[in-house]
């Protein structure tokens, strides 16, 4: 008898020890945001938690999602989302909300058209906002609204952090609804040096690949591809150290490799647009593209203050290599706007620069800014010269 209740005893305490072990385990396993997550209708606001996805489940982006203050999104490698909903459908982060984007080289995160037949302009594209300064009021702790997503970007903290963004593909994402409003794939805007971005595709975008609107933030290992406005874009102070540029005009449409501002209505605004771009390629239409088709064929146009230095450059396919304009930009030409080891191919002109307007005439006056650069026969690029970066095959497409 006394063995029988040992037994029973000893049964009853394992029972009770799986039983507490199960709910411990489901505790942990449970989510940790009060979100719905509905992977056929993905869109909404997460406001608290964290959101994880299933790499192994197809998001389909009805309208817009957005991270807010508090909250985290992580999107595991392989994951895809398929925007279905125009432009009104894309993923933004708010201030103080933060994206992790954790791809691999095998099995990058895809964010694309979910429509039958892609094209540019299908969905809007990533929007993150930070609070990194901005100069859109001089001095670089104002802040402002987003030009889509209308989310308040900018402020003091240079070291901000949004999150994580490694080996991410964007697909068929931006449009240009006028002069002040812009999808592009990826658009940072005020975002701090805590933020990782590398190892990113813009593809096939209707408007620009990348665009950093102020901001600290650093990136690596960028691909710009076949965008139907510029590759890549700044604006409003960003300051950043870059590693590994590759962009390239495709599809019968695109203007430019880069375009640099400091900011449109303050070309002195400070803090000065400053970025350093280590190890670029740009590969355009070809120097003698028709206009009609690229209106302005320039490798790199830098204007309106903006400041820069760019190492190891190979400029390929272009009418203009470098265009400078406005007085700002070119009182700097040679300084803090410079290009060290440049190799030009098929180059119409190496440099062009145009004074500001002074009305009243209509158009600048040319100027010599031939010191914005230094040529040499060797320079590598972001890589492998015109030629796809080794770094840049297998998680990307087109190339």
């Amino acid at each position: 008898m006394k063995k029988s209740i040992f037994k029973l005893l000893s049964i009853l305490t394992l029972v009770g020890f799986v039983f507490t072990s199960c709910i411990v385990e489901d505790d942990e396993n449970s989510p940790t945001s009060s979100f719905q997550l509905n992977p056929s209708d993905f869109k909404g606001q997460i406001n608290d938690g964290e959101v994880i996805l299933n790499a192994g489940t197809i998001y389909k982006l009805t309208g817009r999602l957005q991270v807010n203050a508090g909250a985290t999104l992580t999107i595991p490698a392989g994951t895809k989302i398929e925007g279905v909903g125009g432009t009104a459908s894309f993923i933004a982060i708010s201030q103080g909300g933060k994206i992790n984007i954790n791809g691999t080289a095998t099995n990058p995160v895809i964010m694309t058209s979910g429509l039958p037949t892609k094209a540019p302009g299908d969905w809007g594209g990533l929007v993150i906002c930070g609070k990194a300064p901005i100069n859109r009021v001089t001095g670089g702790a104002s802040t402002a609204q987003s030009e889509v997503a209308e989310l308040t970007y900018g402020g003091a903290v240079a070291n901000d952090n949004s999150g994580t963004i490694r080996y991410l593909r964007l697909e068929y994402c931006g449009a240009a609804f006028n002069s002040e409003k812009e999808f592009n794939g990826l658009s940072l805007f005020g975002v701090g040096s805590g933020t990782t971005v590398e190892f990113v595709q813009t593809f096939h975008g209707a408007d620009d690949g990348f665009e950093f609107f102020g901001g600290t933030v650093n990136t690596s290992n960028l691909v710009a591809f076949g965008n139907e406005d510029d590759q890549f874009d700044w604006t409003e102070g960003w300051n950043g150290t870059n590693t590994n540029w590759y962009g390239k005009i495709s599809f019968g449409k695109g203007n430019r490799g880069i375009e640099a501002d400091n900011f449109e209505l303050g070309f002195t605004n400070t803090p000065f647009s400053n970025p350093t771009i280590n190890n670029l390629t740009l590969v355009g239409p070809g120097s003698t593209a028709a206009s009609t088709t690229y209106p302005e064929n320039d490798a790199l146009k830098l204007r309106r203050g903006t400041r820069g230095l760019f190492n190891n450059v190979v400029v390929s396919g272009w009418a203009d290599g470098f265009d400078v304009e406005h007085d700002e930009s070119i009182a700097v030409v040679g300084t803090s706007l410079k290009a060290n080891n440049v190799t030009f191919s098929d180059v119409n002109r190496k440099s062009t620069g145009r004074t500001t307007v002074v009305p009243p005439a209509t158009a600048g006056v040319s100027a010599d800014v031939s010191a914005v650069f230094t040529e040499t026969t060797t320079a590598t690029g972001s890589g492998n010269g015109v030629i796809t970066p080794t770094w840049a095959t297998g998680w990307t497409i087109g190339l």
